[in-house]
């Protein structure tokens, strides 16, 4: 590690002024920017972490029967507090990492970083939730815009993101098994107007929208819908875990099962 500065606000408005200081960088459950700081990937002069801040952490319904979670909610919390509102919600948020990570890992953390193979980012893309920072609200489809790559402007802290609840649900995760990081997670939602399939995990892009599956389930709601579809395995990760072509069967794999699951 070298040396910095850590300052721990105990408000929203006191971490926004923070991170007025040249260099800063926010610092929410530190399950991987601290990695990143040990690798000196990045090397921030400011740290200012966002866990007293009690005004950014919970989950409540609002008046537009939204679940609302706020940007410094753990991922243990969401798996406990979201299981009658928001099964599959719930489900996901059980899953990430192991124990260690789901009580110190936030929501909000694992939004800003974007990494290609969180969790939460298929969940917020195929729900079409809105991301709510200190300044603004972005919508999911304008949110993501590439590997580790969002809309947030620097400074900008997420204090809440809000859930549209789909009649059905269901979050199908094909996991590394020692990080538990999806090699291919599909999020598919079924709303009264429409259907939405994001998956994360697959594309060197970070999470996307699977447009052509999300047009035929809106038809026929089953995953026998997803016959003679394919995705291209070009833009595909591949690594040591799996080709291209491997990851682009995995999409429509975990699509249907997670059509049939909800």
């Amino acid at each position: 590690m070298y040396a910095f500065d850590f300052v721990r606000p105990a408000s929203l408005a006191e971490a926004v002024e923070a991170l007025k200081a040249e260099d800063a960088q926010a610092l929410g459950g530190g399950q991987t920017l601290i990695p990143t700081l040990k690798q000196r990937l990045a090397q921030p002069s400011v740290l200012v972490s966002l866990k007293g801040i009690r005004e950014i952490v919970g989950i409540r319904r609002d008046d537009q029967g939204r679940l609302c979670i706020g940007g410094g909610t753990t991922h243990a919390q969401v798996a406990r507090e979201a299981k009658g509102d928001f099964p599959a919600l719930a489900a996901l948020a059980g899953e990430i990492g192991d124990p260690a990570v789901r009580n110190r890992g936030t929501i909000g953390g694992s939004l800003a970083n974007n990494d290609p193979s969180a969790c939460y980012p298929a969940a917020v893309l195929a729900t079409g939730a809105t991301v709510v920072t200190n300044v603004r609200e972005i919508g999911a489809d304008d949110y993501f815009q590439g590997m580790f790559t969002t809309a947030l402007e620097p400074g900008e802290i997420i204090t809440e993101v809000r859930f549209p609840i789909p009649e059905r649900a269901h979050y199908a995760k094909f996991a590394q098994p020692a990080s538990r990081f999806p090699l291919c997670g599909v999020f598919v939602a079924k709303f009264p107007s429409e259907v939405r399939v994001a998956v994360t995990g697959a594309s060197e892009e970070g999470v996307f929208r699977w447009r052509e599956a999300e047009a035929a389930l809106a038809v026929d709601f089953r995953k026998e819908a997803l016959e003679g579809l394919a995705v291209e395995a070009d833009g595909m990760i591949g690594d040591l875990h799996g080709t291209p072509e491997y990851r682009a069967h995995l999409v429509k794999v975990m699509t249907g099962r997670a059509v049939a699951a909800a």
